[in-house]
């Protein structure tokens, strides 16, 4: 009887070591999770482009977004990945018109830090 005791404790104590080992892995694999945010903006008094158009774009390319979300004067788009997001700022650069710019928007900062990391645009002069 003593013995049948012993052994359920040690199952219940390595059962609930099991499930908060399980529970650490799963918030360390939530939380190395790599969102990514591309920002676009109008340069001017121009309009912003309306999401289902960008969704287009980006479905044509076969690149897969989280949201599309306007905030204040630009529209936000969020990636799973860096990659999507690098994909994404190709593809937009490309067909959008250039009054407006596309940015990687900087997690860690204000959200209007984005300006920071405004795309080369010196191949549209001249």
């Amino acid at each position: 009887m003593a013995s049948n005791r012993i052994q359920l404790r040690r199952f219940a104590l390595s059962l609930s070591i099991m499930l908060m080992l399980c529970m650490l892995l799963w918030m360390w694999a939530a939380l190395q999770r790599e969102e990514s945010t591309l920002a676009i903006r109008p340069i001017s008094q121009a309009s912003m482009p309306d999401g289902f158009s960008i969704s287009h774009h980006l479905d044509a390319n076969g690149i897969r977004f989280k949201s599309i979300t306007p905030q204040n004067d630009s529209l936000l788009i969020t990636f799973e990945s860096s990659e999507q997001s690098a994909a994404a700022k190709r593809v937009l650069d490309s067909t959008l018109p250039h009054v407006y710019v596309v940015a990687l928007q900087d997690e860690d900062n204000d959200p209007q830090s984005w300006l920071s990391r405004l795309r080369d645009t010196s191949h549209r002069f001249g």
